[in-house]
């Protein structure tokens, strides 16, 4: 069994394209809801994205996720969370430590 450090750079870059894609056809899972559920989000997934060049910024890595500038995803796609969201999100995140 191949482990994740040994899969082949083209491979792990397609599986990631694909999932940036699916994220951005999928602008109903709200980032509070993937948050809640897995810990991460959109914006996590940009973090590690500009953490992982060096060299870009937060909003240039944000646009490569979202498809789009941020500010504008967020007014077209994002509503206002909920107290129970929140909540899910600040139990799930605190699983990451």
């Amino acid at each position: 069994m191949r482990d994740l450090d040994g899969l082949d750079d083209a491979v792990a870059a397609a599986a990631f394209r694909r999932l940036v894609r699916h994220l951005r056809h999928r602008s109903d899972a709200e980032n509070i809801d993937l948050m809640g559920l897995a810990g991460f989000c959109r914006n996590c997934l940009s973090d590690w994205v500009e953490e992982a060049d060096g060299s870009m910024t937060k909003d240039e890595a944000r646009a490569i996720v979202y498809g789009m500038p941020y500010a504008q995803w967020k007014a077209e796609h994002q509503g206002d969370a909920t107290p129970g969201q929140l909540e899910r999100m600040r139990q799930s995140v605190s699983k990451n430590a």
